[in-house]
């Protein structure tokens, strides 16, 4: 039996290649050229409903007015000058370069310079690589402590009352 296969699906009509298809007519590329394409009914134009009429964009309303308030800089926080220069001293103790360091703990030069420098946004794992590194424990940033409010006693006290608030209920 001949191993032939018969395949299916085929188009099998005839499709002309290279040749072009109906002639176009040239699209004018003059402004001269369109007004003659009008004169003569060729070309027609027709004015498009509510074109540029996005009447949100050109408003002064209130809401604009909201966004550009709300709208804050915020700036991120930078390596503390603490920490950059104790990277610094770390690593003139080691007798590093910024290269070598940066090759180390697997980072752009860039990046150590940045520490230094006092640039970069602090990130914890580049922290870390850099104290395993240079064996140094590197000062972090710590949390602000809270502003303390005077409590309801303190305030009592200063004041010479003894006993605050109505009597208790019996």
């Amino acid at each position: 039996m001949p191993n032939t296969t018969i395949q299916t699906g085929q188009d099998w009509g005839a499709v002309d290649v290279g040749r072009a298809s109906a002639s176009r007519v040239a699209v004018p590329k003059s402004a001269a050229g369109v007004a003659r394409m009008k004169a003569m009914g060729l070309v027609a134009t027709e004015r498009k409903f509510g074109s540029g009429s996005n009447s949100s964009a050109h408003s002064g309303s209130a809401v604009n007015a909201r966004k550009i308030e709300e709208s804050e800089d915020l700036k991120l926080k930078k390596v503390d000058v603490t920490l950059s220069k104790a990277i610094q001293q770390a690593r003139m103790a080691k007798k590093m370069t910024q290269k070598d360091l940066a090759t180390k703990i697997n980072e752009k030069p860039q990046v150590v310079a940045e520490y230094e420098n006092g640039k970069a946004v602090p990130n914890g794992q580049i922290i870390v690589k850099i104290e395993r590194e240079l064996g140094v424990r590197l000062p972090r940033p710590g949390k602000k402590p809270a502003e303390k409010k005077p409590s309801a006693a303190e305030g009592a006290a200063r004041a010479g009352v003894v006993a605050g608030g109505p009597p208790k209920r019996r």
